[in-house]
């Protein structure tokens, strides 16, 4: 790789945005596509379908071979909610491969002995979002069924353009939320992104169940082109 393709590269990451090298393998040529280039590339579709995949692989066009060397984001899942469906929630997310952080202004909830693996944040989510830098490659759920901590945490998610989120209820406290959100001055195509009831249809009761269907949604919001989603 050369040192220019490497030096856009780092720069890419480290401000968490994925990109992608293509390699010529017949005479090792390459060139490097940012994100907000895919959409007019002549390899649109296969470039946009291992992004979304987050691997790397060999695709023939033009009569090419052509290796995609795709740098994604490490996802990040933020737990607004140090409940029993996170206890199970965020060690999933982490076998999985997800940086979590579990928010929750509850110091009798948010403790280290209950999430011992994770980091831990017992503030409002006024002050504990802003500095863990939400963006495209987070999902975002609230579990606390209080208006006093989702609310404000998920109008932060909406703005930040994370990949998914999703807020516990059922659809007539979900109703009432959308309300509220709404006399806050949040729109409709915003407010129609938050998953609600959570989680796959799965016929789910437990908390570990509930949290099994929550990561499906979530690696479904990721992995899947929107047409396919559940």
């Amino acid at each position: 790789m050369k040192l220019q393709t490497l030096t856009e590269v780092n720069a890419e990451r480290a401000a968490r945005r994925p990109v992608i090298v293509v390699t010529d393998t017949a005479n090792g040529e390459q060139r490097l596509v940012k994100a907000k280039d895919i959409a007019a590339d002549p390899l649109r579709a296969d470039l946009a379908k291992q992004l979304r995949m987050g691997k790397s692989g060999m695709i023939e066009a033009g009569g090419k071979k052509l290796f995609l060397n795709v740098y994604a984001p490490t996802a990040k899942l933020v737990i607004v909610g140090a409940v029993h469906i996170s206890q199970a929630l965020a060690p999933i997310a982490r076998v999985v491969g997800y940086d979590v952080t579990i928010v929750d202004p509850r110091t009798a909830f948010a403790s280290i002995e209950r999430f011992p693996d994770v980091k831990v944040i017992a503030e409002w989510p006024d002050t504990a979002l802003p500095p863990l830098a939400i963006d495209r490659y987070t999902a975002f759920v609230a579990l606390t069924h209080d208006p006093k901590i989702d609310d404000p945490a998920l109008t932060h998610a909406l703005e930040r353009d994370c990949f998914y989120v999703g807020a516990l209820g059922s659809r007539k406290t979900h109703a009432r939320r959308v309300d509220r959100l709404k006399a806050q001055g949040l729109g409709e195509d915003a407010l129609a992104r938050i998953h609600a009831p959570i989680g796959l249809a799965i016929g789910s009761v437990s908390p570990p169940e509930i949290a099994l269907a929550i990561m499906g949604q979530i690696t479904a919001s990721l992995r899947l082109p929107p047409e396919k989603q559940p």
